[in-house]
């Protein structure tokens, strides 16, 4: 006899009554079993989730470059940081 692996992983939640009935009914209303409602509802949490990362992680990158420099800017900037370093150094004796 073969054997099938299972591609999907069972987990059991607990709900209040009155949630679980909400959403019994939506599933109902929108043609769907539980697994597909509570699918798309992890689906929409999860983007969400994501979203709100990227959008701290992009406030936090737009204090970190605050002149507002871009990649173009990149090669300049080196160049004159290192002008400034080598300004900074004593000459050396020859």
């Amino acid at each position: 006899m073969a054997t099938t692996t299972r591609t999907s992983k069972t987990i059991t939640i607990s709900l209040p009554p009155e949630m679980a009935a909400h959403a019994e009914a939506l599933a109902r209303s929108d043609n769907r079993t539980m697994s597909e409602l509570f699918r798309e509802a992890f689906r929409l949490y999860y983007s969400r989730h994501v979203d709100e990362i990227f959008e701290r992680t992009r406030k936090y990158a737009a204090t970190r470059n605050p002149e507002g420099h871009t990649e173009e800017d990149v090669p300049r900037l080196i160049h004159e940081v290192r002008a400034e370093e080598d300004a900074r150094r004593p000459a050396k004796a020859s």
